[in-house]
């Protein structure tokens, strides 16, 4: 009766917000004053909704932490950590991710932003839906079937967040790539620390089909409006320790244009790590390689020097030698098969960003070895004193040209024009010379023959007109 009372109270109630009800779904009394309030105070109408976000929150962590969950259950499908360990990808996933929850991931937390049927690239190949809880909460992916939470990670332990163009494809498409801290491929986590996995996922060139707020409104609706924009905003308006990072013309453009897609520039450079494929991009925060498992991020802190290797006419090697951070050892990772093309715009990338290039350091400094047999005395020490020298000089595009005209030299010197060879090459310059000899020969024996004889060798060759030409001349 009283319930009916407050309803009559009002004839005109305000518009009903999902924040607001879901916060006050087990007080409808208490929601009913809220609604009154707003209807006589409309502009407390944003402050009444972040009362309700954070009550909802309240109320999630509380469930949360209320939760049971037996450690060692097991049901009939085998114990349920590696239950999950295999609904989360299988093998390749880190103890992080086998270990992680619904309840980890707060999965009744209320949503600031969901978007549905995202195609999941890392770490797994699935299309599900995107989402971010409220509050700063979790990056997470659910599965559109079952809606479990797949994989996911905390908003404040993502280090970096890239928005790149994928190369070669026909239609234009972003992958955004979530490094969570100690995830980039070169700093490892503390001993008891647990580092969550790197998340890809892509969207289309075009408005979202079916992203939505935590309020239930449509995103995207906006002209011009895209998917990768609407995700980049959200994601900006989130992010604690980071913003997103998209490629720059004034950092890095390839001198080979998208070929998928003409007239279109080109941020990636193809490249090999070992066996592997997959591109380069040299960002205004640092260096991506991708887009395969393990992704390798190259943060400007962590690169001690950069150097050049390999260099030939076509192609030639990266080595990016890095440094974790608080650490004193170093790695050092080669990218082979680069376009000789792109050896211009990188060498000024790393330039610009103050990159050492350590192609002239002592372990790549070209060697010179004493094919003559040991020097000794004074011989030798002038000797260490030159090839020290010619180290220092020689760089590593000279060492490249030195060994290619080594190699000329090394041709020229084994081949001989007057060897015969399997194929008769060779031959007919030895007939030559054998004819040259036998024509000379006979000269010399006519030459002989005119002496001994005593005839007059002018004169039987022309006959009748050399005795007109001395007439002449009388």
């Amino acid at each position: 009766m009283a319930f009916a009372t407050i309803n009559s109270s009002s004839s005109a109630p305000p518009p009903r917000s999902s924040v607001i009800d879901g916060a006050f779904a087990a007080e409808p009394a208490l929601r009913k004053r809220v609604y009154d309030a707003i209807e006589q105070t409309p502009h407390y109408a944003p402050l009444f909704e972040d009362v309700a976000r954070y009550t909802s929150n309240l109320l999630a962590r509380s469930v949360a932490n209320a939760r049971v969950q037996p450690i060692e259950a097991v049901s009939d499908d085998g114990p349920a950590a590696k239950k999950r360990k295999t609904q989360n990808g299988g093998d390749g996933h880190t103890a992080a991710a086998a270990q992680q929850s619904p309840g980890d991931l707060k999965a009744d937390a209320p949503l600031q932003f969901y978007m549905q049927d995202v195609s999941f690239a890392v770490p797994q190949r699935k299309k599900l839906t995107l989402e971010i809880t409220a509050g700063g909460g979790f990056l997470r992916a659910r599965n559109q079937t079952s809606k479990e939470v797949e994989f996911g990670v905390e908003l404040d332990k993502i280090q970096h967040v890239l928005c790149l163009p994928v190369p070669e494809k026909n239609q234009r498409q972003f992958n955004f790539c979530i490094i969570p801290r100690y995830s980039d491929g070169i700093n490892t986590p503390p001993e008891g620390v647990a580092a969550s996995e790197c998340i890809v996922w892509t969207v289309a060139d075009g408005p979202p089909k079916a992203a939505f707020s935590g309020t239930g409104q449509q995103l995207g609706t906006t002209e011009g409006e895209s998917a990768e924009k609407v995700v980049q905003q959200v994601l900006n308006d989130n992010l604690m320790r980071t913003k997103v990072i998209r490629p720059d013309e004034r950092q890095f453009v390839s001198a080979i244009p998208e070929a998928h897609r003409k007239g279109e520039k080109a941020f990636h450079v193809k490249a090999h790590r070992g066996s592997k494929d997959g591109y380069l991009f040299l960002l205004s925060t640092g260096i991506l390689f991708g887009f395969k498992k393990p992704l390798i991020f190259f943060a400007f802190e962590n690169i001690e020097s950069i150097s050049y290797t390999s260099v030939l006419q076509r192609t030639f090697n990266l080595n990016i030698l890095a440094r974790p951070s608080g650490s004193d050892e170093t790695q050092e990772l080669e990218f082979s098969m680069i376009d000789q093309a792109n050896f211009s715009a990188i060498d000024t990338y790393i330039k610009k960003h103050g990159l050492q290039d350590a192609s002239l350091a002592e372990a790549r400094r070209a060697k010179r070895y004493n094919v003559n047999g040991a020097k000794t005395g004074d011989d030798a020490t002038t000797t260490a004193e030159g090839v020290a020298e010619a180290e220092e000089e020689e760089s590593e595009l000279q060492k490249a040209q030195r060994e290619l005209e080594d190699q000329e030299d090394e041709d020229e010197e084994d081949y001989d024009p007057g060897s015969s060879s399997e194929d008769g090459s060779g031959s007919s310059s030895s007939e030559e010379d054998d004819e040259d000899d036998e024509d000379q020969d006979e000269d010399e024996d006519e030459d002989e023959d005119g002496e001994d004889d005593g005839r007059d060798l002018v004169a039987e060759e022309l006959g009748s007109e050399a005795e007109d030409v001395s007439a002449e001349e009388l």
